[in-house]
């Protein structure tokens, strides 16, 4: 047993809509407080919300700071993120409360590689400016030399943070002919490497120098913040693209759209961004670029499994054991 006594039937705060099979399974288990318009809560509702909460379910779109912490008193033992990432949750303040902070990791995987290598795909072969040339009626039939666009095949893929996703993606680019090169904080075992044909690269910036397209995988801390700056833009050469289906703020945003105005490289397919859900108005207007509504892990089977699993780690806790995904010290 650890941490306090529990309810049976703990207060449970949800921040946004889920899906319904997910919201029915939670209100047979718990006392439970769903969002009603399904808006993100400023920092005066979170803040409202933890202090009533046993368990505080948050999304992506919530920041919980120290003072969101502060605010759910003794009441707040348990913040069951909806989603992997925890870098909107303060997990120091969190800790210095014994507040057990959980996530669930695994369940976006397959979805999010096919969105990566969507996005490999779409923005080197121009795909949303022929869609968008197609609607706008100003199409004039096949040319010779009409919107030509770059092949992936023998092209080098750089990975960033070779986790599951990574290797769901270098899975996925081998298929299409592309030869793998990673960043990682560690080395894989042998055996992984061989299975994708990967090569280790520890230097980020000689790993840069060598693709042709860069895909991030990583999660965003304070190491990662702006890891790739206006100078590693530059590594990369006017015929490198960027991909990235992570956190916005793991490229430096204004650096990044200053090298797709400029050509410092040839585009970029973007599900995330640095203030979402604002945009730089500059990213509408650039054809080199493919922006997408944050929708990487958007299926019903990711989310009915991500809801599954915050159902999982509220009732192993309500039970008085430790969460399966509690979130440790070092995550990132």
């Amino acid at each position: 047993m650890i941490g306090m006594n529990r309810s049976a039937h703990p207060k449970v705060i949800v921040t946004r809509r889920l899906t319904p099979a997910i919201e029915a399974r939670m209100a047979e288990l718990f006392d439970v407080e769903f969002s009603k318009d399904d808006r993100p809560l400023d920092a005066a509702g979170l803040a409202e919300a933890a202090a009533r909460a046993d368990v505080l379910v948050p999304t992506v779109t919530d920041r919980i700071d120290a003072a969101v912490i502060a605010a759910g008193g003794e009441r707040l033992k348990l913040i069951a993120n909806f989603g992997n990432g925890v870098d909107h949750i303060d997990l120091k303040a969190a800790r210095a409360r014994d507040i057990i902070v959980t996530n669930t990791p695994g369940v976006l995987t397959e979805d999010t590689a096919d969105m990566a290598m969507a996005l490999i795909l779409s923005v080197p072969r121009r795909l949303a400016e022929g869609e968008r040339l197609i609607r706008s009626g100003r199409w004039q039939g096949w040319s010779p030399t009409a919107m030509l666009g770059r092949r992936i095949n023998g092209k080098t893929l750089g990975i960033i943070g070779m986790g599951r996703i990574g290797q769901a993606v270098a899975r996925r680019a081998r298929g299409f002919g592309l030869t793998i090169r990673y960043h990682n904080r560690r080395r894989l075992p042998a055996v992984v490497e061989e299975e994708y044909d990967a090569v280790w690269r520890p230097d980020l910036d000689a790993m840069l120098e060598e693709v042709d397209l860069v895909s991030i995988h990583c999660p965003h801390t304070a190491e990662t913040h702006h890891l790739l700056d206006a100078h590693r833009l530059a590594l990369l050469g006017p015929q490198a693209y960027l991909i990235n289906v992570a956190r916005g703020d793991i490229v430096d945003e204004r650096a990044l759209i200053e090298a797709l105005v400029t050509g410092t490289i040839a585009g970029a397919g973007l599900d995330v961004f640095a203030h979402e859900p604002e945009l730089d108005p500059r990213l509408r207007g650039l054809n080199n670029v493919v922006l997408l509504p944050h929708m990487a892990s958007a299926t019903h089977e990711a989310r009915d499994a991500t809801g599954a699993k915050v159902i999982a780690n509220i009732k192993v806790w309500t039970d008085g054991h430790r969460p399966p995904d509690q979130v440790l010290e070092g995550w990132a």
